[in-house]
């Protein structure tokens, strides 16, 4: 089946639905699945633009409100995790996941399900190690420091998807996994985004719990978005048990703007026979019943149970028995119900109300849901005591470091890989979540090179320089985090490789790397490869916009710009 993945969607669903329509039209071709890598922004009134974690200016309704009220429906069944920008009191009503509207499925905290035989995967929001050991305490209305910790992932959740053992098509984050740019086209990447050098010199970009979880999980795709640039890469692990070597291929994409690379087609062979309809995964749903008195909603810190003579139990993987016990909870019937509702009054543009309070409720698929399994509305529990999971308020550090968001930690971790000593020092072309969207509003972007595309290399290539490789805090760094490539490292670039619009089924294991980027029909051979409609500027209209050719760009990014005006008035 055909799968069409996005970036970072911003509330953006008209035009990626058009984009789809466009693709379809032009290539011939039916999508049958669109996959959103978070920033989803399901907002659905004026009061949960107040639970999203934006500046006060740019907190605009966007089109979801459309196929929340119901006056449009999502063309193709839309499943996305959440990010670092979402109306958070909405999500948090669906901790297990649900419908968000009519075929738009939200995959909770953390969950796997299945379409056509096809077992998804996924983890919302972003990896900050502050609030990584924590319970979901947070509850509507947020402050300053909550309505940003309501999105950091939990060790919980993490926990919960390491008991999976059965092998996964495909998963989805929103921040990278730590040291997967070393798979791929680092030169590249760090000519897109210059400011992301310091922390991949130093092994700390990413998210460590994703790297661990990739390591784990071995799926055939990973796909991302965070970082708002295009880049692929391929990764053989290392074998297991006598077996053939996994590989799997991950892409990370952009945010939905003009002229940028948000979107793509891949090919995943699904299983003849299996269902039509979005279903549970008996194996999560044995491991959600397994693990739910391990979950706390309190501020303080949960450590995972070990074999350590401390624990009574700390294996929670399913076995046959209780998946066959979820089965028969539901009757035999693997389906999710279509039984959306909607919770709260939905964004009438007739009668804006740009002074309406957040609203909280509990939503009936989570009620029916743990009714069904026996499981616990962690929202509502936080609900019912919210004040007494109050937290005193974040430093500033903390606080700007969450602005920055590539993935960096500032303490001491559990993690093998402890670079908080590398991720001290500051670095001056950090974009901020102020200066992100002010480069929006802009038009003006580090990643704007027309015709760029992120090539996956024909080996393991490792894309840094050797003299950068030995230096000893770096091989300390990426060597506990992702075991590195096999190949020996190459000087030049890595070969571009052809791949049609085709990529081999989840169940096949790779010796070589393949191309998961786009191009033209010259660039690759004469072969027809999907490309992503180019919106026309005119179409940004609304933002506002700056007199004069020069735009005004805060100083301390002023010179990661700099060279890309120079090439972009040259283009032209």
């Amino acid at each position: 089946m055909k799968i069409a993945v996005e970036g970072c969607c911003h509330g953006e669903l008209d035009k990626i639905y058009e984009s789809i329509s466009y693709l379809e039209n032009k290539e011939g071709v039916k999508v049958d699945l669109l996959l959103c890598c978070g920033d989803f922004q399901a907002v659905r009134n004026e009061g949960d633009m107040k639970c999203m974690a934006v500046p006060p200016k740019y907190r605009t309704m966007q089109t979801f409100y459309k196929y929340y009220s119901g006056e449009k429906k999502a063309p193709v069944l839309t499943i996305f995790i959440g990010g670092n920008h979402e109306a958070s009191n909405y999500l948090q009503e669906l901790p297990y996941g649900g419908w968000v509207a009519p075929n738009i499925y939200y995959m909770g905290y953390a969950g796997v399900v299945r379409f056509r035989g096809v077992r998804i995967g996924g983890l919302s929001g972003i990896f900050k190690y502050h609030d990584f050991k924590k319970g979901h305490f947070e509850f509507p209305p947020y402050n300053q420091d909550t309505l940003r910790s309501v999105y950091h992932i939990r060790n919980i959740d993490v926990f919960k998807l390491k008991q999976i053992k059965m092998p996964l098509d495909v998963f989805m984050t929103h921040d990278w996994p730590r040291g997967i740019y070393h798979y791929g086209n680092t030169n590249q990447l760090l000519h897109k985004k210059k400011f992301l050098r310091q922390e991949v010199e130093s092994g700390i970009l990413g998210s460590p719990a994703a790297a661990e979880l990739l390591e784990h999980l071995q799926p055939s795709y990973w796909f991302s978005a965070h970082l708002h640039v295009k880049f692929a890469a391929v990764m053989q692990h290392q074998a297991k048990n006598n077996a053939s070597p996994k590989v799997t291929k991950f892409l990370s994409l952009d945010k939905c703007l003009p002229h940028r690379d948000f979107l793509q087609i891949v090919e995943v062979a699904d299983r003849p026979g299996s269902s039509e309809n979005l279903e549970y995964d008996p194996e999560w749903l044995a491991i959600l019943k397994a693990t739910d008195s391990l979950q706390k909603p309190s501020c303080n810190f949960w450590i995972p149970p070990q074999d350590n003579g401390l624990h009574t139990r700390w294996d929670f993987r399913a076995s046959q028995e209780a998946m066959m016990e979820v089965v028969n909870d539901l009757s035999g019937d693997l389906c999710i119900p279509d039984n959306f509702s909607l919770t709260v009054p939905a964004y009438d543009p007739n009668r804006p109300q740009p002074n309406a309070h957040p609203t909280y409720c509990t939503n009936p698929q989570t009620t029916e849901l743990c009714a069904t399994f026996g499981l616990t509305d962690v929202y509502a529990l936080v609900g019912q005591g919210a004040q007494n999971y109050r937290v005193e308020g974040a430093t500033e550090e903390e606080e700007d470091e969450d602005n920055q968001s590539t993935g960096s930690i500032d303490e001491p971790s559990e993690y093998p890989t402890d670079t908080s000593v590398l991720s001290s020092s500051y670095n001056p072309d950090e974009i901020t979540i102020e200066d992100e969207w002010e480069e929006e509003e802009q038009g003006v972007g580090c990643a704007e090179e027309k015709g760029t595309d992120a090539v996956v290399p024909e080996g393991q290539v490792r894309g840094q320089d050797s003299d950068r490789d030995s230096s000893p805090s770096r091989e300390t760094a990426t060597r506990l985090v992702l075991p590195p490539p096999h190949a020996p490292p190459e000087t030049e670039a890595p070969r571009r490789s052809s791949l049609s619009l085709l990529l081999p089924p989840p169940t096949s294991s790779l010796s070589t790397s393949a191309s998961l980027s786009q191009g033209s029909s010259e660039e690759e051979g004469g072969l027809t490869l999907a490309r992503v409609p180019k919106r026309n500027s005119g179409e940004t209209q609304g933002l506002p916009s700056h007199s004069g050719g020069t735009p005004q760009i805060k100083r301390r990014n002023q010179s990661i710009y700099t060279a890309v005006e120079d090439e972009e008035a040259g283009e032209e």
